[in-house]
């Protein structure tokens, strides 16, 4: 089914703050929109209006034709009892119409009046969801993603991060919905997932609003970006693609600074003019007053002329008012990350010698790697290939099945992952950032104001922060602390385009030793690594 999805004048308020003011979009069929903005600026509530989850303070989201399906596919961060065969049913939207369908079935039993015509449309509804040959579909899709058929029955909260990215994907691989609303769906997954996606999300004609922090996917697949100003709360469209998006945004304000200098250089160039005038015309009325001139033609000569220069200095404030006044543009937040490096280590960081893990079914190695100071490694892989597990056993978290494996000497560890554990409790950032830091509650205020959290950020529980607030505050730990060897697993997970550019600089800068993590296409070519390490079902390849 064709289908279109409109929003007009949305507002919503969160409290007295407005999150979206106004806002505008229309997705039709072959438009693919990915939504921009810093964190918490509300692209994910502009998603969850669009499907209905939450009531605007004001506007309306319209479907046409009403009967559309929407598919709203966000992150589902806690993981239940659910089987994954229960959650494709209902991400697909197969759960919801088949309880419908029931209902409709059971109303037609009892002769319920309308009864017919609610049940053709839960019927069709049903259909069009794909729900008749989702079971024959399911394990073929399993199949192709990775997933064996054996885990389909298998508890969500028994998952591995990369069979959960994997579900997700085969989630929407065996989607029908006619209009798709799609919350960071590259998260997590590995290239040949990121290939998968992309190779989907072209393939669908159906409309699409996407948020994404990964610019290669946008790059790729976006025919329009939103961004949400983060200050007037309104969304601008920009139309062709990804490049068109970043080359318009620094024409706009080039041309916003350019336009507010010229005014700005106008304005006390007049105000200049009008002082010096109405100082000119001071100085000319007291001059007459202590001249003692008695002859009244010149005096009265004198006087006009002065009287000139003061309706000179009125007419120039006058101009000076009539100017169009140019607001001064606003500088978005930039995060200001620079990891102080806490000294030389030894000569070598990393050392293992045929180790082994064995972990279940699971064997990574035997694997020999030396990882020198100052080198930049990049670790890569699929989605269960063993890189978190090289980690653990490089850092000494686990101990080797067989071999050796060995931190070397004056290793001072930043791991993301490590800094957040040390904010895990029930106690506020604030708290907790002064716990694991040993600073002043004004210099941690200080520190966290540079990562975009302050106010009443600092005082929330650390466990109500949300994803990307947890990693500012995991960064701005790593700040505080040092280190000499960075462990990054999956950094830009959650943080906004932004923050991701200012991690590639701090990263580019740092004198120690870098182990890196990512899918993100981009990073890995912005970044500058000496090494790449490639892991393949648990070894090195």
């Amino acid at each position: 089914m064709s289908a279109n999805l409109s929003v007009h004048d949305l507002t919503v308020t969160r409290g007295a703050q407005p999150v979206l003011d106004r806002v505008d979009l229309t997705v039709a069929p072959g438009r693919r929109i990915g939504v921009v903005g810093p964190n918490g600026v509300g692209k994910s509530t502009l998603l969850a209006a669009c499907a209905g989850a939450i009531a605007p303070d004001a506007g309306a989201v319209r479907l046409v034709p009403p009967a559309a399906t929407v598919g709203w596919l966000h992150q589902e961060p806690e993981r239940t009892g659910e089987t994954v065969r229960a959650l494709l049913a209902r991400r697909t939207g197969v759960t919801g119409a088949q309880a419908e369908l029931d209902t409709a079935s059971e109303a037609v039993a009892a002769g319920e009046p309308g009864s017919a015509e609610r049940y053709d449309v839960a019927l069709q509804r049903w259909l069009a969801l794909g729900a008749a040959d989702l079971d024959a579909r399911m394990g073929v899709v399993a199949a192709e993603v990775g997933l064996g058929e054996q885990l389909l029955d298998q508890p969500t909260r028994d998952l591995s991060g990369g069979e959960n990215a994997r579900v997700g994907l085969a989630a929407l691989l065996l989607s029908r919905f006619d209009v798709y609303l799609l919350d960071e769906p590259t998260n997590d997954l590995d290239l040949d997932g990121l290939d998968r996606l992309e190779r989907w999300v072209l393939g669908t004609p159906a409309p699409m609003l996407l948020v994404s922090h990964d610019r290669r996917f946008l790059d790729r697949v976006v025919t329009d970006v939103a961004e949400i100003d983060e200050f007037s709360h309104r969304l601008i469209l920009f139309g062709g693609g990804w490049a068109a998006y970043l080359d318009e945004r620094e024409r706009t304000r080039r041309h916003a600074w350019e336009r507010f200098e010229a005014y700005d250089t106008e304005r006390r160039s007049l105000a200049a003019r009008a002082q010096r005038q109405r100082e000119w015309a001071q100085q000319g009325r007291a001059k007459v007053r202590r001249s003692g001139e008695t002859d009244k033609f010149i005096r009265a000569f004198k006087i006009d002329q002065t009287e000139q220069l003061a309706g000179k200095a009125a007419q120039t404030k006058r101009v000076l008012d009539r100017l169009e006044a140019v607001d001064k543009p606003r500088e978005p937040w930039q995060l200001r990350l620079d990891v102080p490096d806490a000294g030389r280590s030894g000569d070598i960081v990393i050392r293992l010698l045929g180790a082994t893990v064995e972990r279940g079914d699971f064997v990574l190695g035997p694997i020999d790697v030396l990882i020198a100071y100052g080198e930049r490694v990049a670790l890569v892989g699929g989605n269960g290939a063993g890189k978190t597990t090289l980690i653990d056993l490089g850092l000494g978290r686990i101990e080797p099945s067989a071999g050796t494996a060995r931190l070397g000497a004056g290793v001072v560890v930043g791991e993301i992952e490590q800094v957040r554990r040390q904010l895990d409790g029930a106690g506020t950032l604030l708290r907790s950032f002064v716990d694991a830091t040993g600073m002043t509650i004004g210099d941690v205020r200080t520190l966290l104001a540079k990562f975009g959290l302050v106010g009443a950020h600092v005082e929330r529980p650390t466990a109500s922060l949300s994803p990307g607030e947890r990693t500012r505050a995991s960064l701005a730990l790593l700040m505080a602390t040092g280190a000499n060897l960075l462990v990054l697993d999956e950094p830009t997970n959650h943080l906004d385009l932004p923050a991701i550019e200012q991690l590639e600089q701090a990263l580019d800068t740092f004198e120690g030793t870098v182990l890196l993590v990512t899918h993100d296409r981009e990073l890995l070519d912005r970044v500058r690594i000496t090494r790449t390490l490639r892991l393949d079902g648990g070894r090195l390849v």
